[in-house]
């Protein structure tokens, strides 16, 4: 923290400050998302035509979800790929 302080001066990083609220978070949030949008976009070529497209966030691994059930998110990979979940064969 001291190098910082010898190094940024208050205007500097009243700037960045500015800068971030216009252009967006800087660092790995906004790298999770350019990672999102990039696997979303190859998830939605390969998804059946009857399945939900996918969003950026859904991988993005450190955005806050509401819980699921591990029925639920099976249910919503089986709809994904276009298959009928084995429970659902009574096997």
């Amino acid at each position: 923290m001291a190098e910082l302080e010898e190094t940024l001066s208050g205007r500097e990083l009243t700037e960045w400050q500015a800068f971030e609220a216009i252009d967006g978070p800087i660092g790995n949030q906004r790298a999770d998302l350019r990672s999102g949008i990039v696997a979303a976009t190859v998830a939605n070529c390969h998804r059946s035509s009857k399945a939900a497209a996918f969003k950026p966030q859904d991988f993005m691994p450190f955005v806050e979800r509401p819980k699921q059930s591990p029925e639920a998110m099976a249910e919503m990979l089986a709809q994904a790929f276009g298959v009928k979940p084995k429970w659902k064969d009574g096997a």
